[in-house]
């Protein structure tokens, strides 16, 4: 788990310790393209999209790395790759998961949590053996160029782009 957490830019994200989701991931590649990175941010957003369904949430992904529900933010991701020779050597990927913290700084317009949500409390190590099962599910679909390159279509037709010059 992290202590503290960064976003894109100058943004910072608020986590109460012990309520929510925080971590960074390394995840290796094999045969993955520096052109097809996006599959990396794929895999993270499909894979915490899927996990929040089985919770019976609805999430969509603003792009190109936040989930939301509704008008909320639920998560962020930050994907940081490593390309050697052309090919992804590996990823570094935080994760900002809003749980169970119900009070937020004033200053954050817009969060909510998955207790928020549904009224439950949840227990961080069992959510996160969850998400990590989920994770695996849309990582093993990029092991191959194909499997990339339908993950990254799949993300294509479901990601909200919010500024339609990105």
């Amino acid at each position: 788990m992290q202590s503290s957490g960064r976003g894109q830019g100058e943004h910072t994200w608020h986590s109460a310790p012990g309520q929510n989701l925080t971590f960074s991931i390394l995840l290796r590649h094999h045969c993955l393209k520096a052109s097809d990175a996006l599959a990396v941010t794929s895999i993270m957003a499909l894979g915490i999209r899927d996990y929040l369904q089985t919770k019976g949430i609805d999430p969509w992904i603003k792009w190109p790395n936040d989930i939301w529900v509704g008008e909320k933010k639920i998560c962020g991701i930050l994907v940081e790759n490593t390309i050697h020779a052309g090919i992804i050597d590996f990823s570094i990927v935080g994760v900002g998961l809003d749980l169970n913290q119900t009070d937020w700084p004033i200053e954050l317009p817009n969060p909510v949590s998955l207790k928020d949500l549904t009224g439950q409390d949840y227990d961080t190590h069992k959510e996160l053996q969850l998400l990590s099962e989920a994770l695996r599910r849309r990582s093993s679909q990029v092991s191959t160029p194909e499997g990339a390159a339908e993950i990254i279509q799949e993300f294509n037709n479901i990601v909200v782009r919010l500024n339609p010059q990105t």
